[in-house]
């Protein structure tokens, strides 16, 4: 047997966003995000699905939150409902919508547990998006306004945030791949919302520092890791190429204060320009507290003429999948986490979400979830890997506390660690809970 052990500094948490667990869509004053649109016209969400009443979270919160505690995390990561909090997209705050906050905010602080509040996670409010949302210029205004009201509401309780989780889907899959809300398939439209995100982000920081100079601010980016499928140069360069729209894209402008110019050029190669404008790049790149990095999935990638965007395709190798699809790869962790330290050095990092996709039920009031607890071993043995090899690891949060509304694949794929009955709410711990439980109890776990 070996021991994994970790450092008694580190913070355990677990993690939920908005839109997916909330519920109460048409309650207290919330309007329509654009997720609500998206999830209602036909066809883009399996089965028909929507986040109407999701968890019910909304209604459930304290015992959302008694589970966290007998959890034991130091960590409650969650997102704030944009359309919730500010139904008309600026102006005017919903008092019913910030008392929801600040309730869930109190019961968290009251059982132990430190908020980790993330700003945006994708619930754009569908008035924003009517006036041309992302691609607007405007929205970065609207963002800004947004920020600094939740800044002040719950900065004197809360000193964690993120500003944008995952702008990859927030901007490609969503406004160029189509396949999370608006659903735009047109790739200038893709690289606009991806600026106008990043400089969302610089404008959210520097209102932070201007209000909550004592607290700490990031983003999570998610990352995959393509490994080349041979050492010749042209699959090492279709990898790189591959992985960079997600990585480089969203961590240069930040770290570097530019974007990588390879990418600049094969996305005017395909008629869509990158759009700057006068201290765009500064504003993006002012200097930020700790980088979130959501990791699930990765695998091989080689060189293909005409393959996509890069020329790159994945390999379909006989990779253990989890329910989702996804291939289990817990060395790409390890790889993109080792990568990040030697390219842009001794920023902190928070593990934001990882986990596993398993469609267990309950059998006998229990849920035997054996696959979730071996991917989470395997990751966080790549995670004390990354932490040996010297990279700065200040937290490690599991997707997710709760089965939720998985985005277009609707109830039917199962992230949580607690098993939710969708019809009559009730959650279920499951066996990976309890292991992760006694993970965080232990500061070790042994393989």
């Amino acid at each position: 047997m070996t021991t994994i052990d970790f450092p008694k500094t580190l913070k355990w948490g677990a993690a939920t966003a908005s839109y997916q667990i909330e519920g109460a869509a048409n309650e207290d004053g919330r309007s329509p995000s654009i997720w609500d649109t998206f999830s209602h016209a036909p066809g883009n969400v399996k089965n028909g699905d929507h986040g109407d009443e999701a968890c019910n979270s909304y209604h459930l919160y304290k015992e959302d939150v008694k589970h966290l505690k007998n959890l034991g995390v130091d960590l409650y990561r969650f997102s704030i409902s944009w359309p919730r909090v500010m139904p008309e997209g600026r102006g005017e705050l919903n008092p019913k919508g910030v008392a929801y906050y600040q309730n869930l905010i109190d019961e968290l602080i009251e059982n132990g547990i430190e908020p980790m509040i993330t700003l945006y996670h994708w619930d754009l409010p569908q008035v924003l998006q009517d006036k041309g949302g992302w691609e607007n210029r405007d929205t970065i205004d609207a963002f800004n306004e947004y920020a600094v009201a939740m800044f002040k509401e719950f900065g004197d309780k809360v000193s964690k945030w993120i500003t944008i989780n995952e702008p990859w889907c927030a901007s490609f899959l969503s406004n160029y791949l189509g396949i999370h809300a608006p659903g735009k398939t047109d790739l200038q439209a893709g690289v606009d919302v991806a600026h106008h995100l990043m400089v969302a982000h610089g404008r959210a920081v520097q209102s932070f520092r201007e209000l909550l100079p004592n607290g700490e601010i990031g983003y999570a980016p998610n990352t995959g890791w393509l490994e080349p499928f041979s050492n010749k140069q042209e699959d090492i360069d279709a990898c790189k190429r591959g992985m960079m729209w997600q990585k480089e894209w969203f961590m240069d402008p930040v770290f570097k204060g530019s974007y990588p110019e390879e990418l600049i050029t094969i996305f005017e190669d395909h008629n869509a320009k990158l759009k700057l404008e006068d201290g765009d790049l500064e504003l993006i790149s002012q200097p930020i507290d700790f980088m979130g990095i959501n990791y699930y999935t990765g695998g091989l990638g080689r060189y293909k003429e005409g393959e996509g965007l890069f020329e790159v395709e994945e390999v379909p190798l006989d990779y253990r999948k989890t329910d989702i699809g996804w291939p289990i790869y817990s060395d790409g962790f390890y790889n993109v986490l080792t990568d990040l330290h030697e390219t842009y050095g001794d920023v902190p990092i928070y593990i934001t979400e990882n986990g596993a996709c398993y469609n267990h039920e309950v059998e006998d009031g229990r849920v035997h979830d054996k696959e979730r607890t071996d991917y989470l071993k395997q990751h966080l043995t790549a995670l004390h890997r990354a932490i040996k090899s010297g990279v700065p690891i200040k937290g490690y949060i599991v997707w997710s506390l709760l089965d939720n509304f998985e985005w277009a694949f609707g109830y039917e794929k199962r992230f949580g660690i607690i098993h939710v009955n969708y019809r009559t709410f009730e959650r279920t711990p499951k066996d990976s809970y309890y292991w992760y439980r006694q993970t965080i109890t232990n500061g070790w776990f042994e393989i």
